[in-house]
C-alpha cells in the first residue's frame, strides 16, 4: 500500500539500521577496550564469575608475597642460629683446650675470659635478633625464649580464603634451646661474679655444649622444614594463579580476530541499511506521481 503517512518499508529499514548501529557500537567498544564484557549487560553471569576469579587470583598473589616474607623471616632466624652454632663451636674448642693437662691456671683464666664473652654474645643474639621490627626469640630484654615472634605458634595466610592458613610452632624448641644455652654459660643469664666453667669445673661442660649445639640444630631443622613447605606453597599458588587468570581471560577478553570480522560485517550492513533507507524514503514520491 502506498501511503503518505506510513512508510512501512522505511520504518522496517530504520529499525534494522538501529539494531545494526547498536551492534556495531558494541563491537567497536570491545575492540577499543580489549574486553568482551564491558558491563553486566554484555554477560551478567560471565561478569559475576570473572569478578570471583579476579578476587581469587588477587588473593593468591598476596598469599604468594606472604610466603616469601615468611621465608625471609625464617631465613633471618636461620642466620642467627648459624651464628649461635659458630659461637658454641668456639666455646667447645675453648673447653676442650682448658681440660688438657698441659694447660696452666693462667691459660685457663684466659680461656675463661673469652668463654665468658662468648656467653654474653649468645644472650645478645637471642635478645636482639629481629625481623621487620619484631624480635624473633625474646621480648628484647629476657633470654628465656619468651616474648619473641617465634616463642609461640605463628600463622601464615597462604591462600585467598580464610581456611587457607599454615601454622608453625617452635615455642617449645626455643624454650629448650634457651635452657640449654643457660647451662653452657652463667654469663648467658648475665650473672655477676667470677665464672668457673673452665677454671674449676669438669670437662662435662663439653657435653653440655654438645647438647646446646643439638638444640640449635633442632630449631634450624624445624625452621628449614617450614621454609621448604612455604616454598612449595609459593609454587602451587603460582600454578593456580596462572590457570585462574587464564579462565578469567576466556570470559572477559575479546577475540580480536572474531570481533574484527564482526565489526566489518556490521559496518557493511550499516552502509547497506543506510542506502536502503534512502531508497525507501523515495517511495512517498510515488504517491505524488499518482496525483498528477
Amino acid at each position: 500500500m502506498l501511503s503518505l503517512h506510513t512508510n512501512a518499508a522505511a520504518l522496517s529499514t530504520q529499525n534494522a539500521v538501529g539494531f545494526t548501529n547498536k551492534a556495531l557500537t558494541t563491537s567497536l567498544t570491545r575492540l577499543g577496550t580489549g574486553y568482551r564484557v564491558n558491563s553486566a549487560m554484555d554477560d551478567a553471569a560471565g561478569l559475576q564469575i570473572a569478578v570471583r576469579l579476579e578476587a581469587q587470583a588477587r588473593g593468591m598473589a598476596v598469599a604468594q608475597k606472604n610466603t616469601q616474607n615468611g621465608i625471609s623471616m625464617m631465613q633471618t632466624a636461620e642466620g642467627a642460629f648459624t651464628e649461635l652454632t659458630n659461637v658454641l663451636l668456639r666455646m667447645k674448642d675453648l673447653a676442650t683446650e682448658a681440660f688438657n693437662a698441659s694447660t696452666t691456671a693462667a691459660d685457663k683464666a684466659a680461656l675463661q675470659a673469652e668463654y665468658d664473652a662468648l656467653g654474653l654474645e649468645l644472650a645478645n643474639i637471642i635478645r636482639t635478633s629481629s625481623f621487620g621490627g619484631q624480635t624473633l626469640f625474646s621480648d628484647g630484654t629476657t633470654t628465656d625464649g619468651s616474648g619473641g615472634l617465634l616463642s609461640s605458634a605463628i600463622t601464615f595466610q597462604i591462600g585467598a580464603s580464610a581456611a587457607e592458613t599454615m601454622q608453625v610452632d617452635t615455642g617449645q624448641s626455643l624454650a629448650d634451646l634457651a635452657d640449654a644455652l643457660a647451662d653452657v654459660s652463667a654469663m648467658y643469664r648475665a650473672e655477676a661474679g667470677a665464672n668457673t666453667e673452665l677454671t674449676t669445673g669438669t670437662n662435662a661442660i663439653i657435653e653440655t655444649i654438645n647438647n646446646a649445639i643439638a638444640a640449635v640444630g633442632k630449631m634450624r631443622a624445624e625452621l628449614g622444614a617450614a621454609s621448604n613447605r612455604l616454598e612449595h606453597v609459593y609454587n602451587n599458588l603460582g600454578n593456580m594463579i596462572m590457570n585462574t587468570k587464564a579462565s578469567r581471560g576466556r570470559i572477559m577478553d575479546v577475540d580480536y580476530a572474531q570481533e574484527t570480522a564482526n565489526a566489518t560485517s556490521k559496518q557493511l550492513l550499516l552502509q547497506a541499511g543506510t542506502a536502503a533507507l534512502k531508497q525507501s524514503s523515495a517511495l512517498s514520491q510515488l504517491v505524488v506521481a499518482l496525483m498528477h
